[in-house]
């Protein structure tokens, strides 16, 4: 296995101002390729946590920072904002803070054209995060005009055309419905596996984190209380028992079986596992 893409060492962070460090001692490894999903209750972290991987922290915000983040290779605090973001792209949990404007393609081409990379270069950046996104289509529209989904998925488009290596995501489905949360997830999936993308999610939903996360960090008062696969984090009943992290639909039916008496053979994450989980039951 190679260099960790990501790696924070002894990492504690606290806003000017505060009292109370946002972050405290944190300490792990993300792989190149893995879809990390961040958990943990209102206040918990979650976006200082994702805001530490594109240099916002400490470079945009004001505060104190100790220990070390690397991101593919790169110290971020001996880095600047403009070197980072040609590794790491984000995009947040409301896209109306993102979009200002007046066409989608400008939308994407703007953070490019900061960093003032050749007129070619761009044009095709632009192209083919519109197209990955589904929204080539609607390249001259004007965001206002865009639904929830769309402007989610133009936010996501703008942060790929940037991302070179990871992508970063603040709770990016919580103004969305269920099947837009579906739709935007299904894509950042797809490209995931088509580019090698990392992913770091930050989400408080626990079916989204089964679904699609290889493992799970969960934080509780800026610590990190857990960081495993979703298997293990969702059969642990005193992390599942709190506020930190959210047990999947499908757990929670298998907890309504285990009470009634009628174990399932696992406790499924999906609804394939769900199904398959029932009908061994129902045979056995």
């Amino acid at each position: 296995m190679g260099e960790p893409i990501i790696r924070m060492d002894m990492v504690s962070w606290a806003y000017a101002r505060s009292k109370d460090w946002a972050l405290k001692n944190l300490c792990l490894e993300i792989e190149e390729g893995e879809f990390i999903a961040v958990m943990g209750e209102n206040g918990s972290g979650k976006t200082s946590f994702c805001r530490l991987l594109n240099g916002l922290i400490p470079h945009a915000l004001r505060g104190m920072l100790l220990g070390k983040v690397t991101v593919d290779g790169i110290q971020t605090d001996k880095s600047s904002l403009s070197q980072l973001a040609k590794k790491v792209g984000m995009a947040f949990d409301d896209p109306e803070t993102q979009l200002f404007t007046g066409k989608v393609h400008e939308e994407v081409a703007f953070a490019l054209e900061n960093l003032k990379l050749p007129a070619k270069e761009i044009e095709e950046k632009v192209s083919w995060a519109l197209k990955s996104a589904g929204l080539s289509a609607i390249a001259d529209y004007e965001p206002a005009l865009l639904s929830g989904g769309q402007k989610q998925r133009l936010a996501i488009a703008a942060a790929l055309a940037m991302a070179g290596r990871v992508l970063v995501l603040d709770e990016p489905c919580s103004q969305l419905d269920p099947g837009g949360a579906r739709d935007v997830l299904s894509l950042i999936t797809s490209l995931r596996a088509k580019r090698g993308l990392t992913v770091v999610m930050a989400t408080n939903s626990g079916d989204e984190a089964a679904e699609f996360a290889d493992r799970i960090c969960v934080l509780e008062g800026g610590n990190i209380i857990a960081f495993d696969t979703p298997a293990r984090i969702f059969a642990d009943e005193k992390l599942t028992g709190s506020d930190a992290v959210q047990i999947p639909q499908t757990a929670e039916f298998a907890r309504a079986m285990d009470s009634l008496g009628e174990p399932l053979p696992q406790l499924p994450l999906n609804l394939d596992e769900a199904e398959k989980s029932a009908i061994e039951w129902y045979n056995g």
